[in-house]
């Protein structure tokens, strides 16, 4: 078998150097805290936009090479401690026979949303995810072998009620209006679409997992669209069963991979989301760290939380913001990112200054305890 046939195996992947991240997300002891940034394959950087140049955003996802190479891009530049696989969370409802497009100006759109419970029928409920989504599978295990080592690499997936709302809001929302109303007025069938959704995304990330991912995270974008008592109607249970679930099945085989849960603006659910099977909880910027803490109770690792929108400010101020955070948080059992995603207007160089930031103040601050 030739070296590139292996490539696409997922077996034999060269030895991981790095594990701050997995130990860290665990609680295990570091030396220094892991930092990662969410859209660290990015439009901020130049060559993220060389690559992409003409090229349709969804043909991007389906093309392993391509986003093997977005994912490896920004860990060319900085000393990231783990990497994501460039990826997006709509290709789950194209998975189910929904067309999304992405336009320019726009954002991702869906021609024809979901209006009534009986568009539900219009889904396909059984999803074969090696056939639907194994582009993303061949992308990770691609990317295993490339990274050599150097770094964890994570799957993601969109939490069930975030991708609902996409579905039928046709796009982004404002006010999510029209997603919540379903909540409201077909309660069912809000339920029967979620459960649906919790499927297909736990075979998503068990299929992840098989082609290499060694950590995985759920993102709950819309989270804060809800009140507490809708969240706990109708994201947290799905958050709790796709970790149990995904859990189970990888116990089974005598694996253990960390999952992360992202739930933006959730700040309401803290206490909840840390009771969740999952090891991470992963914090938006307006959440106070000493208080994250205190909520969470130790049970969890945390991950965190710098606002993006620091990352306009000088060098030197970026690293002042960063100690304060790392001051808050504590060095254990935690993981530096931001409180979402980094812009596309961004300058790379000032990413490079917050990772270094996070390297330099919690080596220091771990050697004083």
């Amino acid at each position: 078998m030739s070296k590139q046939e292996n490539l696409i195996l997922p077996k034999d992947f060269p030895q991981l150097k790095n594990d701050t991240f997995l130990r860290a997300a665990r609680g295990e002891e570091t030396e220094h805290v892991p930092v990662w940034c969410m859209r660290q394959a990015g439009r901020y950087l130049p060559e993220f936009r060389e690559s992409r140049a003409g090229k349709d955003f969804f043909e991007t996802c389906q093309s392993p090479e391509a986003c093997c190479e977005l994912t490896l891009q920004p860990l060319r530049r900085f000393p990231f401690d783990a990497a994501i696989i460039f990826s997006d969370i709509l290709v789950v409802p194209q998975a189910m026979g929904m067309d999304v497009q992405m336009v320019a100006g726009k954002g991702p759109t869906f021609p024809e949303p979901l209006k009534e419970p009986e568009d539900l029928q219009r889904l396909q409920v059984k999803v074969d995810t090696d056939k639907e989504l194994g582009y993303v599978f061949r992308a990770i295990t691609l990317t295993r072998h490339k990274i050599e080592g150097k770094v964890p690499l994570i799957g993601f997936s969109g939490a069930p009620w975030t991708l609902m709302s996409y579905m039928i809001e046709g796009g982004g929302s404002n006010t999510h209006s029209k997603a919540k109303r379903w909540l409201y007025q077909h309660p069912e069938a809000s339920h029967m679409l979620l459960k649906m959704l919790t499927d297909v995304i736990v075979e998503y990330l068990l299929g992840q997992v098989a082609a290499g991912a060694q950590a995985l995270q759920v993102f709950e974008s819309h989270a804060g669209i809800l009140g507490p008592a809708e969240f706990k109607d109708f994201s947290l249970p799905y958050l709790r069963d796709i970790a149990r679930r995904v859990k189970d099945k990888l116990k089974e085989a005598g694996q253990d991979v960390p999952m992360i849960v992202f739930a933006k603006d959730a700040h309401y659910a803290l206490e909840e989301l840390s009771q969740s099977n999952y090891e991470v909880v992963g914090l938006d910027w307006t959440i106070d760290p000493l208080s994250a803490r205190e909520r969470t109770g130790g049970k969890v690792s945390l991950q965190g939380n710098m606002d993006p929108c620091a990352l306009y400010a000088p060098k030197e101020r970026i690293s002042d913001i960063v100690k304060k955070m790392l001051e808050g948080f504590g060095t254990r059992g935690y993981i530096a990112n931001l409180g979402h995603g980094v812009y596309p207007d961004m300058e790379p160089e000032n990413i490079g200054a917050f990772v270094e930031a996070v390297h330099q103040h919690s080596k220091q601050m771990i050697k004083q305890i």
